[in-house]
């Protein structure tokens, strides 16, 4: 297959990849009709490659267009696996919405700015005075119910599979288990309850290069995000696997043993309906 790549970092595991520079896609049209996909574009890059030049891409529309933006992929998640997202209030920033929003919410919650990562963006909500510092940063509110957790799940999706995983123990600081935060990465079990969550969300979505997001609250799952861009850091050896992973899912969806166009709905891979999450007691 001929491929092309716009990010070297992701895909020096995979041989046999063109790279280019994301800004100079227009001086590339020839090589780009020629090839038999487009790896890991830039997100101003998708609807250029998808609909103008009707090009393959991966990851898949879907983990870009849900993965963008954390408003959009909770409303997402909250249509296929309502039982498994945090209570979640998200509002217009006007002045009678962030009255109902801080009456309505215990405290302390968390609050999110839309369009963030690596735990930026992030603030936990215990007065008033953080509610009205959230306010001027964002335009749009975005309040979670706050899980008593010391430590959450990173698992990793990749085609139609989950590669690994790691546990993210709180900072020192608390509140954030993110590793770009001070979060410590453990490995460990990963819990059956998460792995089928996960599941369902990704085959569900279409989504194919995912890092979720999972709180355990005894057994059970509840979904924050998912990351398109993620860090390996947390598994030894974790980023071969995910490089092994792309290469065969790639082979098979587009070298002629998977669906015509992997952008349609149908690729989101064997066993679609999603499984059934186990039963939680």
């Amino acid at each position: 297959m001929k491929l092309i790549s716009f990010d070297a970092c992701r895909t020096l595991g995979i041989n046999g990849i063109s790279y280019l520079k994301p800004e100079l896609l227009n001086n590339h049209i020839d090589q780009l009709m020629a090839a038999d996909g487009i790896l890991f574009p830039q997100y101003w890059q998708v609807n250029t490659l998808l609909y103008g030049l009707k090009k393959r891409i991966f990851p898949s529309a879907a983990s870009y267009h849900i993965g963008h933006d954390k408003v959009e992929m909770t409303r997402c998640f909250q249509a296929i696996a309502p039982a498994h997202v945090p209570w979640t209030m998200i509002e217009a920033n006007t002045p009678l919405a962030a009255e109902q929003v801080w009456d309505s919410m215990p405290s302390p919650f968390v609050a999110k700015i839309p369009r963030s990562s690596m735990g930026e963006g992030v603030f936990l909500i215990e007065t008033l005075a953080d509610w009205k510092r959230y306010l001027q940063l964002t335009p749009v509110i975005y309040a979670q119910e706050y899980l008593p957790i010391d430590r959450d799940l990173r698992i990793v999706w990749v085609g139609n599979d989950i590669v690994g995983g790691y546990w993210r123990l709180q900072a020192e600081q608390g509140f954030y288990n993110n590793i770009a935060r001070g979060g410590q990465a453990e490995s460990g079990i990963l819990p059956a309850e998460a792995c089928a969550l996960v599941e369902t969300l990704a085959r569900g979505l279409g989504i194919d290069h995912g890092g979720f997001d999972i709180a355990m609250v005894g057994r059970h799952p509840y979904v924050f995000e998912f990351n398109r861009i993620f860090g390996n850091r947390g598994t030894e050896g974790l980023q071969q696997k995910v490089d092994d992973t792309i290469r065969l899912y790639l082979q098979k969806i587009w070298a002629g043993e998977g669906p015509d166009n992997p952008q349609e709905p149908d690729w989101r891979g064997p066993g679609f309906p999603p499984p059934e999450l186990p039963e939680v007691i």
